[in-house]
């Protein structure tokens, strides 16, 4: 397992789930946090290397496979991965001369309750 130490988005100190996005005025603290994740998705590669992630069968997946989808560089591929990294998105292991990466469980939950709006009483589809 990765040694650096991630918050887990979408959480309080104690562990509770972060009220949404329409419930309450969002505290600059939180707001500042946020948007560091939602930069991370802001570029079309980050978000299609987390969606290759997230989709994937078995949960995790070799940066060897990740790489050839994109007429990128491997390093330039392994920065847009350390950002997503860095948001808490996602982790990754060493195993051998290859890094496997995951999404972080329920941060992409989270994400989506966060954008979520109630529906008002009496609203129908």
């Amino acid at each position: 397992m990765s040694k650096q130490e991630l918050e887990v988005i979408g959480q309080d100190a104690d562990g509770a789930c972060c009220q949404g996005l329409a419930s309450a005025p969002l505290a600059e603290e939180r707001a500042v946090e946020l948007a560091k994740v939602f930069k991370a998705l802001g570029d079309p590669v980050r978000l299609r290397l987390l969606s290759m992630i997230a989709s994937r069968d078995g949960g995790e997946v070799c940066v060897c496979e990740l790489t050839p989808a994109f007429e990128l560089s491997q390093p330039t591929i392994s920065h847009h991965l350390k950002l997503l990294r860095q948001a808490g998105l996602i982790d990754c292991e060493r195993r051998g001369t290859w890094v496997y990466y995951w999404v972080l469980p329920g941060v992409l939950d989270r994400l989506g309750a966060f954008l979520t709006t109630p529906e008002p009483a009496g609203a129908t589809a």
